[in-house]
């Protein structure tokens, strides 16, 4: 719930202020801190991997002068797609309202992922090595959302059961938030790794088309 005798408006404009940060573990063995850990300082970070894996098989590929700026614009309708839930994940609350829109960009994010495929096959090469890259980046929401669910498991029944409760699909900061440095440390990895690359090609594709 908001704080008490703040709006919901409030709530996140000092959703930092008098809050225990949230303790990630590198060292406890316990099943929880562990499935934490490496969600956090493993597979969100690891993700620009894959990413700019297929980034690089676009630029050889010269998608520029084949599929083009059509299926540029896709690549970022599913960095979106992807982004609003790690977004959601890493500073609000997890609660059924969270999980629902997860559950439906994970879905909505395999099903732009099947389109991309079909439409870069018809205009440029599509090799093995980046059909397997791609099979990386479909399944890591999917991952990603299961072990959140692990991790809230009271929320994923509260969410089965509609959300009774009276904060269930409100959109709050997390209690414990994580750390500022953490924070701005994976901004700057998926900056650097996703963001820039992929607005690079969305530049050389519109620059291509331009010129054409």
């Amino acid at each position: 719930m908001a704080l008490p005798g703040k709006s919901l408006t409030d709530s996140w404009r000092h959703w930092r202020r008098g809050r225990a940060r949230l303790p990630v573990s590198l060292s406890s063995t316990d099943v929880e801190d562990a499935n934490r850990r490496f969600l956090l300082f493993g597979m969100l970070p690891l993700w620009v991997v894959p990413a700019v894996a297929d980034w690089w098989m676009h630029r050889r590929t010269r998608i520029e002068h084949t599929a083009g700026t059509k299926e540029s614009v896709v690549h970022a309708l599913m960095m979106t797609e992807a982004g609003v839930p790690v977004a959601m994940g890493l500073l609000a609350r997890i609660n059924p309202l969270v999980l629902s829109v997860m559950g439906g960009a994970a879905a909505a994010h395999s099903a732009t992922a099947l389109y991309d495929v079909t439409l870069a096959t018809e205009k440029r090469e599509v090799r093995p090595i980046e059909q397997h890259i791609h099979s990386f980046l479909e399944v890591l929401p999917l991952a990603g959302l299961a072990f959140i669910g692990c991790l809230h498991a009271d929320q994923v029944r509260a969410t089965l059961r509609g959300g009774p409760g009276r904060d269930d699909w409100k959109l709050l900061p997390k209690e414990r938030p994580l750390s500022a440095p953490y924070l701005l440390g994976l901004g700057v990895v998926i900056g650097a790794g996703v963001a820039l690359p992929y607005a690079e090609e969305l530049r050389r594709c519109v620059r291509a088309t331009r010129a054409s």
